[in-house]
């Protein structure tokens, strides 16, 4: 799983789960060009920070045109506020769907030719949220359900050249993980329903995307790989009473 001499683009690779994917690829010998809006508060050592709005096409392929070579694209950037449905317009919604789902492809398409002459790889960063009902986040929800496809497609529209996989990530211990589960009385509760008793560390999904990206992986396209502790319990166990002694 060595990376030494690659390049690697890491989208939203200034903090969460991308900052833990950039140390992941720096560790492993890969040279790495992390992209956000915002510079790191806090920069990831062995790393290239580039601004940049993966929502602007145009931003977009000048970056790309500016690398000498390209291996490794990981599509991380996303995410979404709490927002019902109903609390937004359309339009709203729209946006969180064009920055999970729409900039993913952007980036694709702009790193496309690096990607090809190095028989490169693409790691685009999913969500449990794309599989199961995702009240609160729905467009999130459904950006990476579309993501996920999106991914399949163009392993199959772009082989042999270039693999594409999916990470399917599932809850993970974050800086802004109280905006999701509450206080550190309210982490540790959630992360008791995850099967494996805890949350994913950023590094966890940094190795498992790794390994996607490596020669470990070389027969690997099309995938989706499942990083998420075992998944989610199911409701109806915790009220059955058909396995309860009495």
């Amino acid at each position: 799983m060595e990376l030494d001499g690659r390049v690697a683009v890491v989208t939203g690779g200034t903090r969460g789960v991308g900052a833990g994917i950039a140390r992941a690829f720096a560790r492993a010998g890969a040279e790495v060009v992390v992209c956000a809006r915002r510079p790191p508060e806090v920069p990831v050592p062995g790393t290239e920070f580039v601004p940049l709005d993966v929502r602007d096409a145009d931003a977009v392929r000048r970056l790309c045109g500016e690398l000498p070579r390209l291996d490794v694209l990981v599509n991380n950037a996303g995410g979404s506020p709490h927002r019902p449905l109903t609390h937004a317009d359309a339009d709203r919604h729209a946006r969180v769907v064009e920055l999970n789902l729409v900039a993913p492809l952007t980036v694709s398409l702009a790193a496309y030719e690096h990607l090809r002459r190095a028989r490169g790889s693409i790691v685009m960063i999913g969500s449990v949220s794309g599989g199961r009902p995702s009240p609160g986040t729905a467009a999130y929800g459904a950006a990476k359900a579309g993501l996920e496809s999106l991914a399949r497609s163009m392993a199959v529209e772009w082989a042999p050249d270039i693999r594409v996989n999916t990470l399917v990530v599932g809850m993970v211990r974050t800086e802004l993980s109280h905006l999701h589960y509450g206080d550190r009385d309210g982490v540790a509760a959630v992360a008791r329903t995850v099967p494996l008793g805890r949350l994913a560390e950023p590094s966890d999904v940094g190795r498992a995307a790794v390994f996607l990206a490596s020669d470990a992986a070389a027969y690997i396209s099309g995938a989706s790989l499942l990083v998420h502790g075992g998944g989610e319990r199911p409701a109806f166990l915790g009220v059955s009473t058909a396995h309860k002694e009495t």
